[in-house]
Parts: C-alpha cells; structure tokens; sequence
C-alpha cells in the first residue's frame, strides 16, 4: 500500500463546532497567523511543561507577539503526575489571575497530559474559552489532540475526571516530534498501530512494510502516517462525538492498557507502552472466547515487538487486573465492556464475562510461566521486521 502525499488539512466535522488538523512541518513559528486566521486575539495563556517550555515556548511566545496577541506562560511539570486536580486549580487561579476574558485563549503546548488538563481548564473557566491544541508528542499529534476529550486522572483510575470540549483549531508540527525522548517516541507507536487494527487493514499493512521507516522516524513515512490517523479519528468523531456509540472502537487497547496504568500508579508504564501491552493481551482476550484468529493475535503483536514496545503482562494477579477494569469509562451498570478484534481494521465492544475473563487470565499466565526464558545473547539481537 502506498500512502499519497498529506496536504495539510484535516476537517472534523461537528456542526458548528468544526475545526481543522493543521499538519506541516515548521508551522510552530506561524502559530500567531494561525490563531488570527480562525479569528482569535488577546491575550494567550500557554499552558506547558519546563521541557517543552525550553524547546518551543521563546518560538511560540515570540510569533504570538509579532501577531499582536499578548501571550503569558502557565507552566505544570512533565508526565502523568500534572494531570491532576491539584494543577488543574494552579491553572485555573493563573486565568484568575491574569484576568484572561471569555474570548481569549487557552493554548496547551506540550503532550496528551498538557493537551487534557490545559483542555479542561478551558473548558471550565469562564464556562468555557477558546481552546487551541499545539501537540509535540507523537501520541498527543496522532489521538489525544482531535476529538474534544479533556480531563483529569482520579487516584483509582484514569481519565475519571473530565469534559468534551473541542479546540478551536489543532496545529502539528511533525518536526517537534525529532525532539521526543526515544521511549516516547516508540510509545507514540502504540496508537498509531491502534489504527491500523480498529479501521483500516490497509494502513496496518503500510505499517507492516515500513517498521524501519517507523522505527527511525523517516521523513518520507512520518507525516502521512500522522494524518491518516487523524483521518481515521476525525472520521469516527465526526459520527459519534461523545463516545455513545462507534467512538468506544478507539478505546482498543485501553481498558486493559488503562487498568495497568492504575495499578502501576502512572510510573510503571507511559501510556504509549501500557497501550501495547493491553492490545496484545485483548487481541488474546479475543481469540480465546473465539473471535478471532491465531494470525490475527500473532500480526499485530509481531507489529508491537518489532517497533520497539513491551508486550508481556507484569506478575499480577486476576484481581489486581479485574479491580482496576471496574474503573474504566466503558463500564455501564457495572459491566465491563471491553474493544476486542475481530480482523484486522475490524472491532467490536463486547461485555466481559468475569468467569470467562479469568480462565484466559489464568490460561495466560500459565503459559507465561511455562515459557522458556531467552539465552542472554538473544535478547540482545533484534527483531527482523515483517516484510510484504
């Protein structure tokens, strides 16, 4: 499969919410034209992390300036710990304090903690302020800045604490990912697999053929893998904004992948990598209550192995498992729902059968233990990518 050239215009179509993904290498020192173009002006509040802050935040500041705006900075620390309560309020009393008015502008700069919580300051000061997405990580250019979901972890689970509430505009610049930590990098890889399995064997298959391309972040691969995940989000968005219905298919993944979060207490795993692991284990999920085929399980995790992520489930017991399950989103009158493959770019929600849920959980395990460890030489050869 061949992936035409990406223009740099993705439309999410939601009525009068509407908005487009801007995707186009060194856009970041044109953000203040973008921002005048869909009509904002004002004052700016760049909510940031301290490192993207010192990567982005003097290109950033000095663009909106020379367009008018007047930016300030709202600066929260790196990773999972910041999406929280505690800075979503620290956030909110920097708004109060700057006196930001109902018509200007909530910029979050940084990854999917930055993008969700800068997401839902906005959309609770002042009722709601204009909301502009600049991700800079991999995982937030390709899922977590289209769609509208903003939010805040709670200690017993993720993403319990939150809002819909689509920016005005999301702007990608895919140069900002060369930047990105390797981990982060290979993590961000887990969504965009996620694609490929839940909407379009096509694209998985692309994704088979260029696991190097992927890998070191080829220029030539990059930018049109991007949009044709934000193609996929936009689509499924565009019919089903508040997740009542086909938008659960992009939860494939994350029950078991939030769950693990949970129980590692967001510093075992970065999102990314609990993600591939919980694909791996529902696409097993799947295939032991029969819905779908050995080489369907065996593909895609070859795919998550070959491009850099973990894959084994950590010594836990079923109902550390189970438990953290009971927390995710899907949940409806205590029944777990959970996104399992059917074929690849095919999906389904299904509910869990504890019983059912606990035999494969201890069927898994078993084989787990019985699995011969590698020789210490092998773990160090790597993996041949699937050729097509």
């Amino acid at each position: 499969m061949k992936i035409s050239e990406p223009s740099n215009h993705v439309p999410v179509s939601l009525g009068d919410r509407s908005y487009q993904v801007l995707i186009q290498p060194h856009i970041l020192p044109q953000i203040g034209r973008v921002l005048q173009d869909v009509g904002l002006s004002g004052q700016v509040a760049i909510v940031t992390n301290s490192i993207v802050n010192e990567l982005y935040g003097r290109v950033v500041l000095r663009s909106l300036k020379r367009c008018g705006f007047s930016p300030f900075f709202v600066v929260i620390p790196d990773g999972e710990k910041a999406k929280s309560m505690y800075w979503l309020s620290r956030i909110l009393d920097e708004l109060v304090t700057q006196r930001l008015e109902r018509q200007e502008v909530v910029l979050a700069l940084g990854g999917g903690v930055v993008g969700d919580v800068a997401g839902f300051a906005a959309s609770v000061y002042l009722r709601g302020v204009p909301f502009v997405q600049v991700p800079t990580t991999l995982v937030a250019q390709v899922d977590s800045s289209v769609g509208g979901k903003t939010g805040v972890n709670h200690p017993i689970g993720k993403n319990l604490i939150g809002a819909f509430y689509q920016p005005r505009v999301v702007v990608v610049d895919p140069q900002a990912l060369q930047s990105l930590p390797r981990r982060e990098w290979v993590a961000g890889l887990a969504e965009v697999i996620k694609y490929g399995m839940i909407a379009d064997q096509k694209f998985f298959e692309y994704l088979e053929q260029h696991v190097d391309g992927l890998r070191e972040q080829a220029e030539d691969v990059i930018p049109a893998v991007i949009r044709r995940c934000c193609e996929i989000k936009a689509e499924v968005v565009g019919g089903d904004e508040r997740e009542s219905g086909r938008r659960r298919i992009l939860n494939y993944g994350h029950t078991v992948g939030h769950a693990l979060e949970t129980w590692g207490r967001y510093k075992t795993w970065i999102h990314g990598e609990a993600v591939g692991i919980g694909m791996v284990q529902e696409a097993a999920m799947a295939q032991f209550l029969g819905m779908c085929t050995k080489e369907l399980v065996e593909r895609q995790r070859d795919l998550i192995q070959d491009v850099g992520l973990p894959i084994a489930m950590p010594s836990m017991t079923f109902m550390d498992l189970w438990g953290a399950m009971q927390h995710d989103k899907k949940v409806v009158k205590g029944q777990i729902n959970c996104v399992v493959p059917t074929r690849i770019g095919e999906v389904q929600v299904v509910p869990l059968v504890r019983h059912r849920i606990r035999q494969w959980f201890t069927a898994s395990q078993s084989s787990r233990v019985k699995r011969l460890k590698p020789a210490p030489e092998a773990l160090s050869r790597p993996r041949l990518s699937r050729k097509k």
